[in-house]
């Protein structure tokens, strides 16, 4: 893998054990689905600790005045949601972006400087990944610094083809799992979600 290539995988207890229940091939696909949502959630909670755009502000407390913190809404953010696994992870992460608005299908013509991009993918594999939505990103004069990628899984084999082309690129993860070159499958794994995710075409506010 490209060294300059970022990927984190944070260390959070939580994040370890909804990987846990993803891998268990017995859980309830029910529970699958939480569990890839799970993910979704606490990975953007962990990303989003120093990208998130913040600023200082005097408020008034019954004590007196105080120095507070705000998210800087003159900074929004973009969220794409690659269908069926990054739409599942963004279900689990929207309580926790603020000032965010969803892309669904085609990007659109235009993205001003000022807004950031997250973009919730399949999992990251060598013939599965999402280098043509970050070409296009780049078309439209969004870089890397600008993006932050979510994936529940990755291979080694996969980051290295992101590595190619962005090699500044920065990946959260839950894993990074051994990719067999026949199968193409990730070892151990978390099955195949478009068998056991319950939710793909549920409706959700």
């Amino acid at each position: 893998m490209a060294m300059s290539l970022k990927v984190i995988v944070p260390p959070h207890p939580l994040i370890k054990h909804w990987l846990s229940i993803l891998r268990e091939k017995n859980t309830p696909n029910i529970l699958y689905s939480t569990g890839y949502e799970q993910l979704g959630k606490w990975l953007t909670y962990e990303a989003l600790r120093d990208w998130l755009p913040y600023k200082k502000e005097s408020i008034k407390t019954d004590n007196g005045e105080a120095e507070g913190v705000f998210i800087n809404n003159d900074y929004p953010i973009k969220v794409i949601a690659i269908m069926p696994e990054g739409l599942s992870l963004w279900y689990g992460a929207k309580e926790v972006i603020p000032n965010s608005t969803l892309l669904l299908g085609e990007l659109p013509t235009k993205i001003e400087e000022n807004v950031g991009v997250m973009v919730y993918s399949d999992q990251i594999k060598m013939k599965s990944n999402p280098i043509e939505t970050l070409i296009n990103l780049k078309r439209l004069g969004v870089e890397s610094n600008r993006i932050l990628l979510i994936s529940s899984i990755c291979s080694n084999k996969g980051l290295n083809e992101i590595a190619k082309i962005f090699p500044q690129q920065v990946i959260y993860t839950s894993c990074i799992d051994e990719e067999d070159e026949n199968s193409n499958l990730l070892k151990p794994g978390i099955g195949n979600p478009l068998l056991r995710l319950s939710t793909i075409f549920s409706d959700k506010n």
